[in-house]
């Protein structure tokens, strides 16, 4: 009898991991519109971005190819990685295919990067050799710095502010000579949002909590990453002070490469730049 018990347990759980490893498989693509007021009459000129993020490179389920497949026939024209690439030294040459990959996407305003708290396990030397590999594939990474770009004549304040849960971001140096126009906010911790009310924002994209990736059946252990796990915000679109921000469940996986009650995600997102002429001040500091 505890013989038939235990071979029966032991299909379970066999089926149990099989099924949460093939889950790592299965990428939802999410859309997503930002700011769609036509109630003027016209049409607004939209900045489309691709978002990726928590790639966690030591355990990813999609190859660079793969990804490609699923990405070469969409207009891209900006895209946003959000942190936590990798955590080892020996995975950054793993990087450079994926980077590859988006360079051949070819968005007309570039690819913008910032920092994951995983990222930094890396240290100095090792910390450098993954910033410079980023930079060498024509990703723009962000430390609490903003650049302007512009989309069919309209300022958009492209704002990376560094690492929220390693205690390095800082807002006042994020936002410094600031212009006019959309904010559009990068940053990998999406806490940094209770700490915003004197700095604007159109919209913000984050990543930092796999939705979860195991969920039993809510991601109870993300109760120490923060206060919005304990509001019950760990992922997709949310607002707080009436700004929007959205939190990607990512595309790799930590700790175990398995998920329950969460996916890989990549996310579109369609802003709408009609708030660039009539916002408020790009920051009250």
């Amino acid at each position: 009898m505890n013989f038939l018990f235990y071979t029966a347990f032991a299909i379970l759980l066999f089926y149990f991991f099989k099924k949460a490893y093939t889950n790592t498989k299965e990428i939802v693509i999410n859309k997503v519109n930002i700011n769609q007021d036509q109630s003027n009459g016209q049409i607004n000129p939209k900045l489309t971005i691709l978002q990726l993020s928590d790639l966690h490179l030591e355990n990813i389920s999609i190859s660079p190819a793969e990804l490609y497949a699923i990405l070469k026939d969409k207009p891209i024209d900006l895209i946003a990685l959000t942190g936590d690439f990798l955590d080892r030294k020996r995975t950054i040459p793993k990087l450079v295919p994926y980077l590859e990959v988006l360079n051949k996407l070819n968005a007309k305003y570039g690819i913008y990067a910032v920092l994951g708290n995983h990222d930094y396990v890396l240290q100095q030397q090792n910390l450098q050799t993954l910033i410079k590999t980023l930079e060498q594939y024509n990703c723009k990474v962000m430390r609490n710095e903003n650049e302007l770009i512009f989309v069919l004549g309209r300022p958009v304040n492209i704002i990376g502010i560094d690492d929220f849960s390693t205690k390095r971001s800082n807002l006042g140096s994020s936002y410094e000579g600031i212009k006019q126009g959309t904010n559009l906010v990068l940053t990998h911790d999406p806490n940094i949002v209770l700490h915003m009310e004197k700095y604007h924002f159109d919209y913000l994209l984050a990543g930092h909590f796999h939705g979860g990736q195991i969920c039993y059946p809510k991601a109870y252990h993300l109760a120490k990453m923060g206060k919005l796990p304990r509001m019950n915000i760990v992922k997709g679109l949310h607002m707080h002070d009436g700004k929007p921000f959205y939190i990607n469940e990512g595309l790799g996986q930590t700790g175990v490469n398995i998920r329950i009650g969460s996916r890989p995600e990549i996310t579109i997102h369609e802003l709408s730049l009609a708030a660039a002429s009539k916002s408020e001040p790009a920051a009250a500091i």
